[in-house]
């Protein structure tokens, strides 16, 4: 998150309140903030069903604060045990 928008929103009060709205309104399953390449950032996992969610998870971080959001689709086990992947080696090795 840039740190210009996100220092007049801790200046003027309002970081609390934004943060909040938007993470009540993502409803993310788990929420990690750190710091990456010298920024303030976070790391909120949540499930995507389907891909039209992206603007309604994105748009609040780029409205209140301008940041930058990227997604990373991520599987578990047994999804990855239904990917076909024996399948795809017989075809592709």
């Amino acid at each position: 998150m840039p740190h210009k928008n996100f220092n007049a929103s801790v200046g003027d009060g309002s970081v609390e309140k934004k943060m909040k709205s938007i993470l009540e309104a993502t409803k993310p399953e788990a929420v990690y903030f750190t710091e990456l390449e010298g920024l303030r950032a976070a790391v909120i996992l949540v499930n995507l069903e389907k891909p039209s969610m992206i603007p309604s998870l994105s748009e609040p971080w780029f409205l209140a604060f301008e940041a930058n959001v990227e997604f990373h689709v991520v599987m578990g086990p047994d999804e990855l045990g239904q990917a076909g992947l024996d399948k795809l080696g017989a075809r592709w090795a």
